[in-house]
């Protein structure tokens, strides 16, 4: 097999993505107080500069008609139908924690059969409770079965290529999780951390390589390899569901902080349309300030804050929608364009 057809996805989750680290750095990591900041601010600084750059006064378009009561009419209605689409949201979080006995037993008894399958994964007698912890060692027994396996094979029995292949495939194992252990330690629920964490874990491609190993390799391994390779593969099974709980979980957690963040800044918002709506009038503010027109600086600045419920519910759904993207799948299903040169290698 030559060298290049040994390549494989990137293991960290910014090396798979197609966009730059900083559209990464964006749409992920930045905390989203400040994402919502930055679109208040693009808001601002856009319709100021579309006023200040219009050839008509700004100020003679405003008292031109009715454009002031027009717009903050507009901007209460928009506000009152946010907090009802926040309420909805509400609802739906809730709706998830609820159901019969019967019900909360099954989620209850599939829960634990989950973990005692962990447990025995990982070889502990109880899987750790905190979902780092958790997540942390099912990476680390990734790491410990492959290790396992490297050992178990012996080189001299099998071809050179085979030998550079379960290098390679053991070799991205071992460091991949090694990073991920890392960045899970200290890592908090309720923070992206865990969740960026267990994006970083290339499992998938790691499930599909193991699998097409197991099968055209049968009869070069050893008996001893194959059960080593069974249970990485059976490792990998579980973190699957596993990430996919507990991401579940943070969109709970996640929805719910947007939605009493939105119910916080929607009272201030609507105090400020209502009250743009009644008092201001722009023929009361006919000067000038820094060469723009007064009437266009108040005008901004409370368009702009009764908008604030609007640029905080993007800046947390924009980072639901892009973990939601890159984890449509689970098991070992690769549906990153980049990633289909992994296939066409085994063929």
């Amino acid at each position: 097999m030559a060298d290049s057809d040994r390549d494989q996805p990137s293991d960290t989750m910014r090396g798979r993505a197609d966009e730059r680290a900083s559209v990464i750095w964006f749409l992920l990591d930045a905390d989203r107080r400040l994402v919502a900041a930055l679109f208040s601010a693009l808001l601002f600084a856009t319709i100021l500069v579309f006023g200040v750059a219009h050839p008509t006064s700004a100020h003679t378009l405003l008292v031109r008609g009715d454009p002031i009561e027009t717009l903050y009419q507009a901007l209460i209605t928009g506000t009152i139908t946010a907090v009802t689409l926040i309420l909805t949201l509400s609802q739906l979080v809730l709706s998830q924690e609820l159901g019969a006995a019967g019900d909360q037993r099954d989620r209850m008894s599939g829960a634990m059969t989950f973990r005692e399958n962990v447990a025995d994964a990982v070889g502990a007698a109880v899987s750790p409770a905190e979902p780092s912890a958790f997540l942390r060692s099912l990476v680390r027994a990734t790491k410990e079965q492959a290790q396992a396996l490297d050992d178990a094979v012996d080189k001299g029995a099998v071809s050179d290529d085979l030998s550079d292949l379960l290098s390679t495939y053991l070799d991205s194992i071992v460091g991949n999780a090694e990073t991920v252990t890392e960045q899970l330690e200290g890592a908090n629920f309720g923070e992206f951390d865990v969740v960026k964490a267990a994006l970083n874990y290339n499992y998938s491609w790691k499930l599909y390589a193991g699998r097409r190993i197991r099968r055209e390799h049968t009869d070069d391994l050893s008996q001893d390899a194959l059960d080593k390779l069974d249970d990485l593969l059976e490792t990998l099974e579980l973190f699957g569901p596993a990430r996919e709980h507990f991401k579940t979980l943070y969109f709970q957690w996640e929805l719910s902080n947007l939605s009493r963040t939105l119910l916080y800044v929607a009272v201030p918002a609507l105090a400020v349309a209502i009250s743009s709506q009644v008092f201001f009038d722009p023929r009361d503010f006919a000067g000038t300030t820094l060469w723009v027109a007064d009437s266009l600086w108040i005008l901004v600045t409370t368009t702009t804050i009764s908008l604030v419920p609007f640029t905080i519910l993007l800046a947390y759904i924009l980072r639901i929608v892009t973990v939601t993207k890159r984890t449509l799948s689970i098991g070992p299903f690769i549906l990153r364009e980049t990633d289909r040169s992994v296939d066409v290698s085994w063929e």
